[in-house]
C-alpha cells in the first residue's frame, strides 16, 4: 500500500488531501509512523523523530495514528488477495507476499493478477497500492518499490542479472549502513561489483552471510511464501514522556501486561510460556529479563505478577532512569501440551536475563 496510514487519513478527511500529513503523536519521544507523499517531499520519513519531522516541514498536519481503522482496511485488502491465492504471507498491515504460481482466479499471468488486485483495491478502498512481480520474494520486494506510488514493475527471470548489476548494494535486504561501509572498504558499491568478488571471498570475509550476499547478487532467493506462520511473540511497549526510575514503572507494566495478554488470547489453541520484561534506559541501553515457568501462566494476574517480579532481576544503580518499558509473551505451546498448574514459581523455573538489542515500535509519549 502507498503511504498507507497517511493515505487512510487523507481518504477519510477531505481537508487533509493534498497537504503534507504526518501520522505521529506529538511529543519529544514520538516518532513518525507514516508520512504522506506531500510530506516526503520535505524529507519526512517513517521512524524519524517527530520533532525532526516538524522542523523539516513546519506546515505539516500531525495526525495521531488510529490502528483500529488501519487494521480494518488491511483486512479488506487481505480479502482481495484471497480471491486469487491462499498463499499470502503478510509482512505488516500494508504489505504482503503472494505466491500466484497456481492462482485461484482465472487470470493467466502474475502481472494480470497484480493489475486486478490493484484495481480492486482502488475501487473498494479508494486507496492505491504498488506491486512487484518476479520469480522470488527478494526480487519482488525490490520491484514493488520501483514505481511507487500507484505503480507496477516486473522483473523477468532473464532480465534479473542486468537489473541488479547497477543497483547500490544498500538495496539488498540485510545490507545496512554498517555492512555497506564494510563492502565499501572492499571497493564494492554496486551489486555487480559485489557479484564480481565471488562466493569464496565473500564467505571467507563474512561467513554464511557472505554466501547469502553472493546468492542475492545473482538474484537467488529460495525462501518460499509462508501463509501460516505461527505467532512466536506478542508484546506491548510504551515510551515515557520523561525518564523515570525503575520503581515508577509499575503502573505502565500492569497496563502493558494487559495489552500483551489480550493479544495472546487471540491465539485460541495456544498459550505463551515465557514472560519478558523489556526496559530502555535514558542512555538508550536496552535490557530484557524473562522467566519461563514449567507450566504456562494461566491468567493476566499471573502474567502481571511475573512481569513486575522481573524488575528485581535488573541490577542497575537505583539512580538509573528509564525511557521505555515493554512486556512480551512468547514461547507459545498448544493447549494439549499443557500440564496441571502447580504454581507459577516452583523450583526449577527457567530464568533468563541478558542485555539485547531490539527494535522499538512507535509509541505515544
Amino acid at each position: 500500500m502507498d503511504a498507507f496510514y497517511a493515505s487512510v487519513e487523507q481518504r477519510d478527511d477531505p481537508a487533509l488531501r493534498g497537504r503534507p500529513v504526518v501520522v505521529a503523536w506529538r511529543g519529544a519521544r514520538s516518532v513518525v509512523c507514516a508520512a504522506s507523499y506531500e510530506a516526503r517531499e520535505f524529507g519526512v520519513r517513517s521512524a524519524m523523530p517527530a520533532l525532526r519531522a516538524e522542523k523539516l516541514c513546519p506546515q505539516a498536519v500531525f495526525v495521531p495514528p488510529d490502528f483500529v481503522r488501519y487494521r480494518a482496511v488491511s483486512r479488506q485488502v487481505r480479502e482481495i488477495f484471497a480471491r486469487h491465492t491462499d498463499l499470502i504471507e503478510p509482512l505488516s498491515l500494508d504489505e504482503a507476499y503472494l505466491d500466484v504460481t497456481a492462482p485461484k482466479s482465472e487470470f493467466a499471468s502474475a502481472t494480470a493478477i497484480a493489475e486486478a488486485i490493484r484495481a480492486a483495491i482502488r475501487e473498494e478502498t479508494a486507496l492505491t497500492a504498488s506491486a512487484g512481480i518476479a520469480g522470488n520474494k527478494f526480487l519482488a520486494k525490490i520491484a514493488s518499490d520501483w514505481r511507487k506510488p500507484d505503480g507496477l514493475f516486473v522483473i523477468r527471470p532473464a532480465a534479473a542479472l542486468d537489473f541488479l548489476t547497477p543497483l547500490p548494494v544498500g538495496r539488498l535486504p540485510g545490507v545496512g549502513k554498517v555492512m555497506e561501509a564494510k563492502l565499501g572498504e572492499l571497493g564494492v558499491a554496486t551489486v555487480g561489483e559485489l557479484r564480481a568478488l565471488g562466493a569464496a571471498l565473500l564467505e571467507a570475509r563474512f561467513g554464511r552471510w557472505g554466501r547469502r550476499l553472493h546468492e542475492l547478487s545473482l538474484g537467488i532467493d529460495e525462501h518460499p511464501v509462508v501463509s501460516e506462520r505461527p505467532t512466536t511473540q506478542v508484546s506491548a511497549e510504551d515510551t515515557f514522556a520523561t525518564d523515570v526510575p525503575l520503581v515508577d514503572t509499575a503502573e505502565a507494566i500492569v497496563r502493558l501486561a494487559a495489552k500483551a495478554w489480550a493479544g495472546a488470547a487471540r491465539e485460541v489453541d495456544r498459550r505463551p510460556r515465557t514472560v519478558v520484561l523489556k526496559l530502555k534506559t535514558a542512555d538508550f541501553r536496552i535490557l530484557s529479563r524473562s522467566l519461563t515457568p514449567p507450566v504456562p501462566p494461566a491468567s493476566l494476574a499471573e502474567v502481571t505478577a511475573v512481569a513486575l517480579a522481573l524488575r528485581e532481576r535488573v541490577a542497575l544503580p537505583a539512580a538509573t532512569r528509564y525511557r521505555l518499558v515493554g512486556v512480551g509473551l512468547g514461547n507459545f505451546v498448544a493447549h494439549g501440551q499443557l500440564l496441571p498448574q502447580p504454581g507459577l514459581f516452583p523450583d526449577g523455573a527457567q530464568e533468563e536475563g541478558a542485555d539485547v538489542v531490539a527494535t522499538v515500535r512507535p509509541a505515544p509519549p
